[in-house]
């Protein structure tokens, strides 16, 4: 409800609760008193809400004071005197091209037209009921299948985060196998060249000493070693071969 403020200067800030349609002036409870003792032929409206909506019987156009005893039938609405004058001035005339009577001409049928206006209520009131109902079973039914389709989308995004941890691993684990190089492995292949070097030494010395009967077992001892050697550095040698080959851009 829109709060309107007394009329009368001295009041200002005082709410009206009161409104003289003649006067066009909004009251509080001090000035209602004077006023209603004053203008005891005035029609006065208690303002318990939005003052637009209170029927009092008279035009509420503006500079409009007289009842409304006409309906206009074009735009089904009371009228004044003032809005049907065939003399247009401001506010005055606005119905008067239209197709005007008197309240009372319409009675009869604005009665027929109630009949009839209660008969479409009562079946709407019939049907809409059922509407509704129909409407509560949707709405149950949808929200049943609606927490039915989150449980299926989580159970499938369950599987599919696990499909996909799976997958993870199994590439991480591939990774590791096909990429098996370690820091031994470089630290290793860095001795190679002095192994190299010492197993040449070493065949070259136990060459000399072939012809040397008393070291013949320590000779041969020798040659094994300088083969396991051999077999040690090569196999090193095609493992660097294939880290290489693996990370050669």
């Amino acid at each position: 409800m829109e709060i309107k403020k007394c009329s009368f200067p001295d009041h200002s800030n005082v709410d009206a609760i009161f409104y003289c349609h003649e006067c066009k002036i909004y009251m509080c409870v001090k000035c209602e008193k004077v006023h209603s003792g004053l203008c005891i032929n005035h029609h006065q409206y208690k303002l318990d809400k939005n003052f637009k909506d209170i029927f009092t019987g008279f035009c509420k156009e503006e500079n409009h004071v007289d009842k409304l005893e006409y309906f206009c039938k074009t735009h089904n609405q009371l009228c004044c005197s003032a809005c049907i004058v065939k003399i247009k001035k401001n506010w005055n005339g606005q119905h008067t091209d239209c197709d005007v009577c008197i309240i009372e001409d319409i009675k009869n049928d604005k009665k027929c037209k109630l009949q009839e206006n209660l008969k479409s209520l009562e079946k709407l009131s019939n049907t809409l009921q059922e509407s509704i109902n129909e409407l509560k079973l949707i709405f149950e039914k949808i929200n049943e299948n609606k927490e039915q389709l989150k449980l299926n989308i989580e159970k499938i995004f369950t599987k599919i985060r696990s499909a996909i941890n799976d997958r993870e691993d199994e590439l991480l684990m591939e990774l590791d196998n096909k990429f098996d190089i370690k820091e031994e492995n470089v630290k290793e292949s860095q001795k190679l060249p002095n192994k190299i070097k010492s197993a040449l030494e070493k065949g070259k010395i136990i060459n000399q000493e072939l012809n040397n009967e008393n070291s013949l077992s320590s000779f041969i001892n020798d040659c094994i070693i300088i083969e396991n050697r051999i077999k040690d550095i090569s196999t090193m040698n095609e493992k660097i071969k294939k880290y290489n080959s693996l990370f050669l851009i």
